[in-house]
């Protein structure tokens, strides 16, 4: 399919692509483009106007510090997966970044694009739910800074304004000893989730605390599992707590009957992916 017509403009600083946005009301930013050209060919989107963002400097930074990590914009996911770093900084992120599509994909695909784009399939903003991350977004009044659970709105849907680009991710700091796992099941490799799961946990005393569970692609909206947290928040990791979270989480979601898989088929997934993260996270050493 052939993209509809559209001017281009690659403007070199923040704040003239923020001016562009703001002078062109159907214009898109256009990052990776993994997500949106592929829009544009099914003629989902028409924008009079592509404001291509890569040639705005300091989008495509790496930082760690007592803050915890903060990925810039046009960070791409081989960027992510060459930063030897995330391997002990972050190990949920760089787990699940290596599920994403396949390497040419990961080669072009950015962090703002992918968190912009909102899809509720996407790893990257179910990270970003699970590990109460936020994300700094600028635009004609400035900055501001808004939290993952508030950013994501619905599918492919955020509080962001037509003027505002996402400039940042910040993922808050990851303890050493910390368990965590990410699966997830998709019909073949590289393709979407049907359902994925992102968790994590600390050890206190012999039990588990600050428990966090994520679900991807089996449901309408990004979401943490407030009742599979509760089931597993002060227990220990065995197999009785393991059973009754995953059981906990898959009552929790509220998935559809779809193209791809009915809903049934969608809880039991999640049931499984819960049990089977858990075991990997309770195995990991610390």
């Amino acid at each position: 399919m052939k993209l509809p017509a559209f001017d281009y403009a690659a403007p070199q600083t923040l704040a003239e692509a923020i001016e562009l946005l703001v002078a062109n009301e159907d214009a898109l930013p256009l990052s990776g483009g993994q997500s949106l050209i592929p829009i544009l060919a099914f003629r989902l989107a028409a924008p009079s106007l592509l404001v291509d963002l890569r040639r705005i400097p300091g989008l495509d930074t790496i930082t760690l510090s007592e803050r915890g990590i903060g990925l810039g914009a046009r960070v791409r996911w081989c960027d992510i997966e060459a930063d030897q770093r995330l391997a002990t900084a972050h190990p949920l992120l760089a787990d699940a970044v290596t599920y994403i599509a396949h390497y040419p994909i990961r080669s072009r695909g950015t962090v703002g694009g992918s968190i912009a784009h909102a899809d509720t399939a996407a790893e990257l903003p179910g990270i970003a739910v699970t590990c109460d991350a936020e994300i700094t977004a600028v635009g004609r009044n400035g900055a501001r800074t808004i939290a993952a659970k508030d950013f994501f709105t619905g599918p492919m849907m955020t509080s962001l304004a037509h003027d505002e680009l996402v400039t940042e991710l910040r993922l808050p700091p990851w303890p050493a000893a910390r368990c965590w796992a990410f699966e997830e099941f998709a019909r073949q490799h590289g393709a979407f989730a049907l359902a994925g799961i992102a968790l994590y946990y600390d050890v206190r005393d012999g039990v588990a605390a600050n428990v966090h569970i994520g679900v991807i692609g089996a449901s309408a909206q990004l979401q943490r599992i407030a009742e599979a947290e509760a089931v597993l928040n002060g227990r220990a990791v065995d197999d009785a707590a393991i059973l009754q979270t995953a059981q906990a989480a898959a009552a929790a979601i509220d998935p559809a009957d779809d193209i791809d898989a009915p809903a049934a088929y969608r809880r039991a997934l999640v049931e499984t992916l819960t049990a089977r993260a858990l075991k990997r996270a309770a195995s990991r050493p610390r």
